[in-house]
């Protein structure tokens, strides 16, 4: 276990590979551990972190901290720390909320962003995951399989201080129109059948020129547990983007070209 010490508060995260830096952030269940399928298939090109954000898996559970602004911080932070430059994000539920709010602050550090089911605005945002106790939360999205394991066992383990705070700043949800500027190549992914998140409707014409969205069918809310082979295909065609390209310019499979909307 790898852990730094941020602002006073203990920061947890793992890495393994070589390379180019790219950082993996956790959504509202779960903690880092149920990105280890997506890291191992990064790591073959990438140097890949994952981190617990504040109030998750082994990070400190400090209630000060639990804002979205002050997990932005944690990440600004996490990255001076340990003297990465230019990064890759990608980001599930909270995670690419965060990734994204820090992509339009920081736009000349973040080379890519992948955000899975993200919601544009808390209205797309179910009310039972805004108010529910973790358990059901934990029994409501992810099936009980070996696979899910590790997002099922950490995610009854964080704070729920930590989600109910995240949702009480209605304008840090706001994307649709906070994204009209972005710069930063995006891809967004959404589980087809995500009971939690409404997926946002994507159109071409208006959407920045650097943004893409697929939707996979058959999956839910954990898209990379669902089906990580599939997710992992994808995730590997978006990194080998050359920086600067458009995600609208992926070479796209049989298997996502219907899923563009």
């Amino acid at each position: 276990m790898s852990a730094i010490l941020l602002d006073g508060g203990i920061v947890h995260y793992e890495v393994i590979g070589r390379g180019r830096p790219i950082i993996f952030l956790h959504g509202w269940v779960g903690s880092w551990r149920y990105w280890i399928p997506a890291m191992q298939t990064a790591s073959t090109s990438f140097r890949a972190y994952a981190v617990d954000m504040w109030g998750f898996g082994e990070s400190a559970h400090e209630t000060s901290r639990y804002g979205l602004d002050q997990q932005v911080s944690l990440l600004d932070h996490f990255l001076q720390e340990m003297g990465i430059g230019k990064v890759a994000l990608v980001g599930h539920g909270l995670g690419a909320l965060v990734g994204l709010s820090f992509s339009m602050r920081y736009p000349n550090i973040v080379d890519r962003i992948m955000a899975v089911n993200v919601p544009f605005n808390i209205e797309a945002v179910n009310s039972r995951l805004r108010t529910g106790a973790l358990p059901d939360l934990v029994e409501w999205l992810l099936s009980k399989d070996p696979v899910t394991e590790p997002a099922r066992t950490d995610g009854i383990k964080s704070d729920p201080l930590a989600l109910s705070t995240s949702f009480n700043s209605a304008d840090g949800f706001n994307l649709a129109t906070r994204l009209a500027g972005l710069t930063t190549a995006c891809l967004l992914v959404h589980g087809q059948n995500d009971p939690a998140i409404l997926a946002p409707v994507f159109e071409p014409e208006l959407a920045p020129q650097m943004m893409q969205a697929i939707v996979l069918d058959q999956t839910g809310h954990f898209p990379m547990l669902d089906d990580s082979p599939r997710f992992n295909r994808l995730l590997n065609d978006f990194l080998a983007l050359e920086s600067g390209e458009s995600p609208r310019d992926l070479q796209l499979k049989e298997e996502w070209k219907r899923r563009i909307r």
